[in-house]
């Protein structure tokens, strides 16, 4: 069986992701900063019997996450589905656009470009060997529609959607889906669209239909 890494993964939609995915048959690598959570997450995970396992990487270290990425694959196998779902920094990330400085986007391009970058070249190689894979890049809302009080996502989002967009068309001849699912606002437990559950339900159908780049989860807020 192949492998769905998720870059991110916590209790909300990481956790959500790792179980629909994982009652597909899929293992599971939880990829974040945090391995004691990672491992937590696993441990339950294996009660409900998907197979998964934590590795700790901060995806502002392109070599530490190519690392987890290797080690994933080596312990799990190959990497099918990467799901690129790390959330922000509120307080680094999302200043107003007339106080940023090159520093303040310092973090959030580390984090929304060169994470996805390192991350789709470590795993690229396998996917081609297998001749397919999905990669699932999940943003919010000002992928889309800048905000002049969060010009750090922003803009760095918009860096990543254009990324994601460049693989979606090039790599569609190789059997490789890339799609990105833009959740505006929170994530919200109970919500009909942006519950947890109800996200991973969306993010299994990108797998499954491997059509379009660019999806919503709700309306865009204005």
């Amino acid at each position: 069986m192949t492998t769905i890494a998720i870059i991110g993964a916590g209790p909300g939609l990481g956790a959500a992701a790792a179980r629909r995915f994982g009652r597909e048959g899929f293992d599971v690598a939880l990829i974040s900063r945090n391995h004691g959570r990672t491992n937590g997450l696993a441990a339950e995970l294996a009660h409900e019997g998907i197979t998964a396992r934590g590795f700790a990487a901060d995806v502002r270290d392109p070599k530490a996450l190519a690392a987890a990425l290797d080690a994933a694959s080596a312990a799990l196998g190959p990497i099918e589905v990467l799901q690129y779902s790390p959330v922000p920094h509120r307080d680094y990330f999302m200043r107003p656009v007339l106080e940023i400085t090159p520093a303040d986007l310092t973090g959030p391009i580390e984090f929304s470009v060169y994470g996805p970058v390192a991350a789709v070249q470590q795993v690229l190689p396998g996917m081609r060997a297998l001749g397919r894979g999905t990669v699932l890049l999940v943003n919010g809302g000002t992928a889309v529609v800048p905000h002049p009080d969060r010009a750090g996502t922003s803009i760095a989002f918009a860096a990543e959607s254009a990324y994601g967009r460049l693989l979606h068309d090039t790599l569609a001849d190789d059997g490789v889906y890339v799609g990105q699912l833009v959740i505006p606002g929170e994530i919200i437990p109970g919500h009909p669209r942006k519950d947890p559950a109800v996200l991973a339900d969306v993010l299994w159908g990108l797998h499954q239909d491997r059509h379009g780049f660019r999806h919503f989860a709700d309306d865009l807020e204005s």
